[in-house]
């Protein structure tokens, strides 16, 4: 009879070994990975989408398995992380050096027109801001026109006859955004008008896009296929590693796994992070659920 009475006290007793057990392997796993947690909020700090803290990052990182986690501390490793002070120090230095160079062929910047490619509150819209108000530009007699305003354009490119047409952003992928608007944009220029696009970074895939129209780019710095683990082209990962990772962003997301056309690319601005970084960074809040570390504003719930 004492067996018996006694047989739920044993159950219960095992239940909460079992669940102090679980307790401790969690608490060791946060401490094991305290110094990472650390580094990953002090060096994307000022990411305004979903500013990193503690609880965030530890959500994050124990969606992983274990057998992964190294694997995934490399990757994140390999971001470009770009701040709001590199961001502005890269285009003004950048749209420094192109109007010096401007100058030296005679177009003054009374003939030079800055364009704004997408709505108005978009990275577009903001770096133009930013480089007209620190840059000066208005005083300098620079014009201002938006992209969707063909009008305006087709008006002063008449007026001038000649010059440069300068669109601006913060970043290119594959380049099929940019020139979805430029393409009949374009059609509306009259006269002789070099074309610049002027922005931090550019992938290579968008290199070639721009090439071919005559459209050159004036970036901070490209982003190569070579430096992004999850492209084919990259050698940073072994061949497992590398299809383990491809796999589990495939099971978060198997359309859009590496970002827009597959691009994996790995740079993140304080503003946003690009469609083209993989979902295992950004996340996913659709369907299934998963908690990304540097979501864009759409991957939020």
């Amino acid at each position: 009879m004492r067996e018996v009475t006694s047989l739920p006290f044993k159950i219960l007793l095992k239940t909460n070994k079992l669940i102090m057990v679980s307790n401790l392997r969690h608490i060791w796993q946060t401490l094991k990975y305290w110094p990472f947690y650390l580094w990953a909020i002090y060096h994307f700090s000022g990411y305004k989408p979903q500013p990193l803290k503690m609880q965030i990052v530890n959500k994050w990182f124990r969606q992983f398995e274990e057998k992964d986690k190294f694997s995934i501390l490399k990757l994140l490793w390999n971001i470009r992380y770009v701040t709001e002070r590199e961001t502005e120090d890269l285009i003004l230095s950048r749209n420094s050096n192109l109007l010096e160079r401007l100058s030296k062929s005679n177009i003054t910047c009374k003939n030079i027109i800055y364009v704004q490619i997408h709505d108005p509150g978009s990275s577009s819209a903001v770096i133009l801001n930013m480089l007209r108000d620190r840059g000066k530009l208005e005083r300098k007699g620079c014009y201002f026109v938006d992209s969707k305003n063909i009008l305006e354009l087709n008006k002063l490119t008449s007026k001038l006859e000649s010059g440069a047409i300068i669109y601006v952003d913060d970043f290119a992928g594959s380049g099929h955004q940019f020139c979805s608007v430029r393409d009949p944009f374009s059609e509306y220029i009259i006269g002789n008008f070099s074309e610049f696009f002027l922005l931090p970074c550019i992938c290579e895939e968008a290199l070639y896009e721009l090439g071919h129209r005559g459209v050159e780019a004036v970036a901070g710095f490209v982003h190569e296929k070579a430096v992004r683990p999850l492209h084919p082209n990259s050698s940073i990962f072994g061949k497992a590693t590398k299809e383990r990772l491809v796999e589990i962003c495939t099971k978060i997301d198997p359309k859009g796994a590496l970002g827009y056309n597959k691009l994996a690319a790995m740079v993140v601005f304080y503003r946003n992070a690009p469609n083209a970084v993989p979902v295992i960074l950004r996340g996913r809040v659709y369907q299934q659920e998963w908690i990304g570390i540097l979501p864009r504003t759409t991957d939020l719930p």
